[in-house]
């Protein structure tokens, strides 16, 4: 039986069961901290430009897009679900953005709104059939992804969307507290690139989605739901309603980060974001988020973002080809899985 209050399983004796759970998932953070660290000093030594301000703002603008769906994964995920949808959702949602500026002359932040709220529609519409028509998640995720690529191609005849204006661009290339100076030849001098927009939005929707977990009710349903999901039905939680949530939290981030994406490029591709999905999906389960549900945390799921990015970040520098690349990643997440099945059978 679950614990409501905690959505982990309820202790048998004294203290037993929480001291267990609790010290898993510190084992299970910190070994994935650890891992991060010690990507970084390999790569520091390989590369003397890997350890400067300039890679550390590319490594977090290059995690945003990571880290950003891969908190609406670890929402889904902790409810024993799944999102194959987000990167169709993500090309759709910013072709929408895109077209809404050049088609209908809307504002670049009404445009983006509009992106934002397609996601949230794919999600909600995800959410209702995997609660109402009883599809499992994998099947009606993916026929999503299907749909959502395939509209994005069509609306915009599978070309992309451009001429979007310097407006568009300021959300993915601007940047918070950026300093610099002009030089005696007149030239622009940069001291310090700034905080790229994209890590503080990542920064922002990161605590704030730690918060709901920890600190509120729902987010304890959420985990109370994943643990058993009948326990927590006759304990009075509405399931349905908030895996639907969960589903439009997905939903709504993998907008906003195809925003964001599109943005950064000044330009709309309805190719974008093939296979972002398990980028996502890897960074919640090397961060600790359980396949099977009821474990996860958005403090392990950016920890996750970061070995996926300074993995690649720092693979890139050492020239390693984008195809070796893969099988590395690949091989992370299968060790990482295989470890999380461990420690559930034990």
């Amino acid at each position: 039986m679950a614990d409501i209050t905690t959505g982990k399983p309820a202790p048998e004796g004294r203290g037993a069961g929480r001291l267990s759970d609790r010290q898993k998932d510190l084992i299970q953070k910190f070994a994935a901290f650890g891992s991060l660290i010690l990507l970084a000093a390999v790569f520091s030594f390989t590369s003397s430009a890997f350890l400067t301000v300039n890679n550390g703002m590319t490594i977090a603008l290059q995690v945003t897009s990571i880290a950003l769906l891969g908190i609406g994964a670890t929402y889904v995920i902790i409810t024993g679900g799944i999102d194959l949808s987000v990167g169709s959702v993500l090309a759709l949602a910013g072709v929408v953005a895109a077209l809404a500026v050049k088609e209908l002359d809307l504002p670049v932040s009404l445009a983006m709104l509009l992106g934002i709220l397609t996601g949230s529609l794919c999600g909600l519409i995800n959410g209702i059939i995997v609660t109402q028509l009883r599809l499992p998640p994998f099947i009606a995720t993916l026929g999503m992804m299907l749909i959502a690529r395939g509209v994005a191609l069509q609306i915009t005849g599978a070309r992309a969307v451009s001429g979007l204006g310097e407006a568009f661009g300021v959300l993915g290339n601007g940047s918070l507290f950026r300093v610099e100076s002009i030089d005696d030849q007149g030239f622009p001098v940069v001291s310090f690139p700034g905080i790229p927009y994209p890590v503080v939005l990542m920064i922002v929707i990161a605590l704030i989605a730690a918060f709901v977990l920890n600190r509120t009710v729902l987010g304890r349903y959420i985990y109370a739901i994943g643990s058993n999901g009948e326990a927590a039905r006759l304990s009075g939680v509405n399931v349905a309603r908030v895996t639907v949530f969960t589903y439009v939290v997905s939903g709504t981030l993998a907008g906003l980060t195809g925003c964001v994406l599109m943005s950064r490029l000044v330009t709309a591709q309805p190719n974008e974001g093939v296979a972002y999905e398990l980028d996502a999906i890897a960074s919640a389960v090397i961060g600790g988020t359980s396949l099977i549900g009821g474990v996860g945390t958005i403090s392990g799921t950016a920890i996750g973002a970061f070995v996926i990015g300074i993995l690649r970040n720092g693979l890139n520098m050492n020239g390693v080809s984008a195809f070796t690349q893969q099988i590395i990643i690949g091989l992370v997440i299968l060790v990482t899985v295989w470890i999380d099945q461990l420690r559930n059978r034990r």
